[in-house]
């Protein structure tokens, strides 16, 4: 459940007060989307724009697992620097993800976008199924409305090569 359903008679203000605490106390927060019917749930980190790095994004998997790896990849990024569009990296426990830069991160991270408005950069985390397969491939396996692709895949050329290794 939300926040703002948790809190009844809450503002959109004190909803925004509370993750700037969580920003505040963490470093990051974990904004979560609740999936429905037609639409997967979705998670993004807030606070990695202060550091000058990109916020976190996955789609299509459930919120606990997805805040799970957002914080695992946010305290990746704050040591080592953020992952780069194209670039393959292994979540430890987790799947195979494939980095995306998102071209209008303001149309789907309205939360973040209040907060840093043009300065706004993100990158997807998007993941293979069980069996290796990609939302863009035949057959791939994700949870009810799919993993949506909130960007276009880099260019094989232009990818970085090898994987990386997120312990």
């Amino acid at each position: 459940m939300c926040w703002r359903c948790d809190h009844p008679g809450s503002t959109a203000e004190d909803a925004l007060n509370h993750m700037k605490e969580l920003m505040l106390e963490h470093g990051w927060a974990i904004q979560g989307v609740e999936g429905d019917r037609l639409h997967p749930p979705w998670a993004y980190t807030l606070g990695l724009t202060d550091c000058g790095l990109p916020e976190l994004v996955i789609t299509g998997m459930a919120l606990n697992r997805a805040g799970m790896f957002l914080n695992r990849m946010a305290d990746h990024a704050l040591r080592d620097g953020a992952a780069q569009p194209g670039e393959r990296i292994h979540l430890c426990g987790g799947p195979l993800a494939e980095i995306v830069e998102l071209p209008n991160p303001d149309a789907h991270l309205h939360t973040a976008y209040a907060f840093f408005g043009p300065r706004l950069r993100a990158i997807q985390m998007v993941w293979a199924d069980d069996r290796g397969r990609w939302p863009w491939e035949l057959g791939f396996r994700g949870c009810r409305g799919g993993q949506p692709v909130l960007g276009p895949r880099t260019k094989p050329w232009d990818r970085p090569p090898g994987t990386s290794i997120l312990g």
